[in-house]
């Protein structure tokens, strides 16, 4: 394997760059050798394809998938990693280097498209006819850099220099048609290997391409613009992930986007089940389809039309397909966060979708009717009201099931967020507590940790079954705790000479490395964690000669290029970077890290090297996490509320292992009755110097007010939303007191090791393969299929 794998690495290097690998780049390399995987998987690729479609298939819609590299996964996948660093060897390349040029695939944002990306690893693991379906983004989300300290938004261009793991299928092409514009939908398809099978799945990504590239005769008549119009209006629809919704414009090019891979999707897999099975009748027999959220929502009436007007069904039939071919996971607790379009984006779009709507909207109001249901419920319930399309409640009709993605969330959506819905259908509603893939976010990103666990439990077989991990909870011992903490101390001197190299920061590895990475949004309190820093800082500036544990507080997040308070919450954290590590007073005791352009690479160098994972959302409104799931298994301890997996991260653990503090879910309504933020602010020691920090000129916040506005929302009503939405003032006091002995109990470091231990090895409970198996046995009723 190792000369062929070499000879066919030398052939593709040269094949892309066009001279010997020995004088080839490192980017050339990576994308031979990225070639070199795909001729491996080839022939297993297509016979994995071929059999899966002969029988019954899950389809995962997602509008996004936050893949990560994939050269390195695949080669871990497919026990290629030491012939790949031989054939780098002796072409004069190291392996290492090699692998940092490949860029991350800008095709997801946070955790949603990162969950997507887990299970996609899960199914092709466990060898279960799954495909992945969403759109090929060609600039992503958008890079992030920092611009003194405010949030900047650029392309991420990350296919530019070409990327070999994806592949363009155009004679598999098909066309979506909007009122005002005709396109045509290029598959390209992404190989998913799994660990120790010859499987391999498919992630399938629609890129928008125009009928015709160029308009002759716009142009030759000198109306050079008109002749690139149309081109430009398609290739819109898959240039951005998520483009700014806040304009009337934003949101018809995101519904736009929705329809568009939604349409492409059911038109290959309905062309695919009359090649395979003859008659669509049976449709719901060999296909299940997960809506990954609200955003393929669309799917729903666009399969109806391609029944009714395609192919002749009647409505019934038609209905009866549908209603037993979908599947719809709710990822949030916010009815307010739940998607709903303006009836006119329908109708300028597409009016045949939304005659179909209104034919849904029609008939479910007189179920509802003759079920016995009142006005007010029916209306609030209905698919159209109010001059919107509520796309949750279009996919809670028509799915046969609806699941939440913790224990919690699910309790929560079951009674509040779609509780009406639970009242008419208790039957439907299940719940699928998330999961991450040990292969990437353990095997992959922590050699080290994954080198003592095969050598504790006899082999490399917890990879493919993490529960193994846990008949080995009482294995630790000093040895095994000595080396945890070396291993983890290494880990923080790889993160510290990375960051350095990346951003210019010096930190000490022998710090306590105290972390928070998520997407930025006021209900995952971001602003509680930055207000605890500055809180400290002037603890240590009151008293220096205070017995503080020396701590680096690392942040990483996005924020929605038009969520305006979240950027303020970027730039004051930065601001506060800037205060705290300038100050020689502080002497480097604290600092303060944003890593830039956070996603999938960053949080695989991020995650091995944590000592503390900030999992500190209110309690009630974070549906689940999957952060806390990874750090879980690397060894960090949790400090967080009583919220989303959170709580079956401490039912495994149990309280002594993990951190925990805050208002409870079901305590928080009593609370909100007589709080007062500004009783807080006032009682509450060091509150007020900090909240006031905000406006006296502390902190800098370039004369944009944005400092001002977040002071304003913790302590006064807006009239919309009360003071202090999500409780942070109310939690302050107690976030603190814990977050201190935490840092104080950190000196044991036997004690400490044993607490990751525990954490280490009950974390089977949060693999993804595990979510996966429940998903295929309860709700998809697929089988493993090896080829």
């Amino acid at each position: 394997m190792t000369d062929d794998f070499k000879k066919a690495s030398a052939g593709q290097v040269r094949a892309v760059s066009g001279r010997p690998p020995a004088a080839s780049t490192p980017m050339e390399f990576w994308q031979g050798l990225s070639a070199s995987v795909v001729d491996q998987i080839a022939d297993n690729w297509h016979a994995t394809s071929e059999k899966y479609r002969q029988g019954r298939r899950q389809h995962y819609f997602s509008a996004e998938f936050l893949m990560g590299r994939a050269l390195l996964n695949n080669l871990l996948n497919l026990g290629l990693v030491d012939e790949a660093k031989e054939a780098a060897e002796t072409f004069g390349q190291d392996l290492s280097n090699v692998l940092e040029q490949e860029p991350d695939a800008a095709l997801g944002n946070g955790g949603l498209g990162r969950l997507a990306a887990c299970f996609l690893d899960s199914c092709a693991t466990q060898d279960l006819p799954a495909v992945g379906y969403g759109i090929l983004y060609r600039y992503g989300l958008f890079k992030q850099v920092f611009e003194n300290g405010f949030q900047t938004e650029h392309p991420d261009s990350w296919m530019e220099e070409g990327y070999p793991l994806v592949i363009r299928r155009e004679e598999e092409q098909v066309s979506v048609n909007y009122s005002d514009l005709k396109v045509r939908a290029i598959p390209y398809d992404m190989p998913i290997t799994g660990y120790g099978t010859n499987n391999v799945g498919t992630l399938r990504l629609w890129k928008a391409e125009p009928i015709e590239e160029f308009d002759y005769d716009a142009f030759n008549s000198q109306r050079f613009t008109d002749a690139i119009v149309d081109r430009e209006r398609t290739m819109d629809i898959s240039r951005v992930l998520y483009p700014n919704d806040t304009t009337y414009e934003g949101k018809v090019l995101r519904v736009r986007q929705q329809y568009f891979f939604v349409s492409a999707s059911l038109q290959e897999m309905v062309q695919n089940h009359l090649d395979v099975h003859g008659d669509l009748s049976s449709f719901a027999k060999y296909n299940s389809i997960q809506l990954n959220d609200t955003h393929p929502v669309l799917a729903i009436p666009e399969l109806m039309r391609l029944l009714m007007d395609e192919h002749d069904m009647g409505w019934e039939e038609s209905w009866d397909i549908v209603s037993k071919t979908f599947a719809y996971t709710n990822h949030t607790v916010l009815a307010e966060a739940l998607e709903k379009w303006e009836i006119s984006i329908f109708d300028r779009l597409f009016p045949r979708i939304m005659e179909i709507v209104w034919e849904i909207d029609r008939r479910f109001r007189m179920d509802m009717e003759e079920r016995g249901l009142d006005a007010g419920r029916i209306n609030y319930m209905a698919p159209v009201s109010n001059g919107l399309v509520h796309m949750a409640w279009i996919a809670c009709y028509a799915a046969y099931s609806i699941n939440g993605v913790a224990a919690l969330h699910t309790e929560i959506i079951k009674r509040e967020t779609l509780g009406e819905w639970h009242d008419v259908w208790p039957e439907k509603f299940n719940n699928k507590t998330n999961g991450v893939t040990p292969r990437r976010w353990l095997n992959q990103c922590n050699p080290r940790l994954a080198s003592l666990l095969n050598e504790v439990t006899g082999s490399d077989a917890w990879v493919r079954d993490l529960d193994i991990l846990k008949n080995y909870v009482d294995a630790g011992n000093d040895e095994i705790y000595d080396r945890l903490n070396d291993i983890k101390h290494a880990n923080k001197v790889d993160f510290a000479k990375w960051i350095k190299d990346r951003q210019g920061i010096e930190i000490d590895p022998d710090a306590i490395f105290d972390v928070q990475i998520k997407r930025l949004h006021e209900y995952k309190r971001q602003l509680l964690n930055i207000m605890y820093v500055l809180d400290l800082y002037f603890r240590i500036k009151e008293d220096p000669k205070a017995d503080i544990p020396p701590r680096v507080f690392i942040f990483g997040a996005k924020a929605a290029p038009g969520y305006v308070r979240a950027k303020a919450i970027i730039k004051l954290i930065n601001e506060v970077g800037r205060l705290v590590n300038n100050d020689e007073d502080v002497n480097g005791l604290i600092k303060v890290v944003f890593v830039e352009n956070y996603n999938v690479s960053p949080a695989e160098k991020i995650i091995p090297a944590a000592d503390v994972s900030e999992q500190i959302s209110t309690a009630g409104k974070e549906a689940s996490g999957t952060s806390n799931m990874k750090f879980m298994m690397n060894g960090a301890l949790t400090l967080g509320t009583l919220d989303g997996a959170n709580v079956e991260i401490v039912d495994s653990v149990g309280y002594d292992n993990a951190y925990i503090f805050g208002a409870r879910e079901e305590e928080l309504p009593e609370l909100r009755k007589g709080y007062d933020p500004r009783h807080q602010y006032e009682t509450v020691p060091g509150l007020r110097r900090v909240l006031d920090a905000f406006t006296d000129g502390t902190l800098d916040d370039g004369g944009t007010g944005m400092f001002h506005d977040l002071r304003w929302s913790l302590l006064n009503s807006n009239g919309h939303e009360p003071a202090d939405t999500y409780y942070l003032l109310g939690d302050f006091e107690d976030y603190r007191k814990v977050r201190d002995q935490m840092a104080a109990d950190y000196a044991d470091r036997r004690a400490w090791a044993k607490m990751t231990w525990k954490n280490i090895t009950e974390s089977g409970r949060f693999s993804s393969d595990r979510t996966i198996r429940n998903y295929a046995e309860e709700v998809w009723k697929i089988e493993p299929t090896s080829i």
